[in-house]
């Protein structure tokens, strides 16, 4: 079932007690970015216990913690950590996080998370930009009776993510000295590793990378119509004829020497909107 708008305005209403800030940018931190938060004026943190309806975040290296604060003098929330449907979560429970940002009044939303490299000529512990995105979890957080407070009933997805902040988000990388790779996301529920074949059978459906979330919470951004930026981490690249062994310590490891590339990228995305509301005023 899609969560009630009675479900999101109570875990505001707890958010709003808290901190009477009113954030332009939601940030998702997936696997191995949480260093990221401290980076972020913090002025209020709430464990997803403490919010109504929120789920509690239980996967390697997610903090599960609600974020206000500043980043860049732009009002921003953070969610350090996401949940996952591996971990026994509807993909309805997975994306509220989502919808309470957009009750508090978000417009541009900027996921990460660490994915598996599928084109040979990603490297570990480069960053792709997602251009799009194939959703093989089987699952969707639409599926329910719809109400039209929550956004519009069939979304459309031929754009996802948005293609100006993926050009800004390329330009802002060159400046810094690396390149921002572009891809497709395979979206795949987990939590295992995939098989041989497997790997093989995402390269050929157009597959660059592929990971254990995102998908859902990009379905959802475009039901609100919410501007959306993710930056996926390839953490390994596999190469199914000669594929190494995986573990989830060494997946958020490399994620987590990666997290300066990503930063980077997010406070001068998070610059921009400042720069918009000053030309709007």
């Amino acid at each position: 079932m899609i969560p009630t708008i009675e479900q999101v305005e109570a875990a505001v209403a707890a958010i709003r007690r808290q901190s009477a800030a009113r954030p332009r940018v939601g940030i998702v931190l997936g696997t191995g970015l949480g260093d990221f938060a401290r980076h972020i004026g913090v002025s209020t943190s709430l464990p997803y216990e403490e919010i109504p309806h929120f789920p509690r975040a239980t996967a390697l290296a997610h903090h599960g913690v609600w974020l206000c604060g500043t980043l860049g003098g732009v009002d921003v929330v953070a969610l350090d950590g996401r949940c996952h449907g591996y971990e026994g979560y509807s993909p309805q429970q997975v994306t509220f996080p989502l919808r309470v940002m957009h009750a508090l009044g978000i417009e541009w939303l900027i996921l990460s998370n660490a994915c598996g490299g599928l084109n040979p000529h990603f490297r570990a512990g480069d960053v792709m930009a997602i251009e799009d995105q194939v959703n093989l979890t089987f699952g969707n957080p639409l599926v329910g009776p719809h109400d039209p407070r929550s956004g519009v009933a069939y979304p459309d997805m031929s754009r996802p993510y948005d293609a100006a902040l993926l050009e800004s988000a390329a330009a802002i990388a060159r400046r810094q000295g690396f390149e921002l790779r572009r891809g497709t996301y395979i979206g795949v529920l987990g939590p295992n590793y995939e098989t041989r074949a497997e790997y093989r059978m995402f390269r050929r459906l157009g597959g660059d990378a592929v990971g254990m979330s995102t998908v859902w919470e990009a379905i959802v951004a475009a039901q609100l119509g919410l501007r959306v930026l993710c930056l996926s981490v390839v953490t390994n690249v596999c190469f199914p004829d000669q594929l190494q062994p995986t573990g989830g310590q060494q997946v958020a490891n490399i994620a987590a020497s990666a997290e300066p590339k990503v930063r980077a990228i997010i406070e001068k995305i998070v610059e921009q909107v400042e720069q918009v509301e000053q030309v709007g005023a």
